[in-house]
């Protein structure tokens, strides 16, 4: 099963195209920005409270037979955040003193 490659940031609805690099997720594919992550979330998700890591980038050639974005197209539904601003502030002050493979 492939990742969805969300496109965009659920925080501020930056557009994050499949190759964009500065797209970060946590282990349930909540997607956000690198800026939203460093500079409002402090590395916590606020939907679940992990860590983020990078996006990978799906191939656009198709090195092996039906695997490539072509194939295997990513999700255009666009996500937002479902907590108001207030709520995520106080949600990650409470965690992001915890590193992330302890939550």
């Amino acid at each position: 099963m492939a990742l969805q490659l969300r496109p965009n940031c659920e925080y501020c609805d930056r557009d994050l195209p499949p190759d964009a690099v500065e797209a970060r997720i946590c282990s349930y594919e909540c997607t956000f920005c690198v800026d939203c992550v460093e500079t409002k979330l402090s590395n916590v998700c606020p939907n679940c409270g992990g860590g983020f890591a990078p996006r990978p980038i799906r191939p656009t050639q198709e090195w092996r037979p039906g695997v490539c974005a072509v194939k295997q197209a990513p999700s255009d539904k666009r996500v937002h955040l479902k907590y108001t601003v207030e709520d995520v502030a106080a949600h990650c002050a409470r965690v992001r003193d915890v590193p992330p493979e302890r939550r």
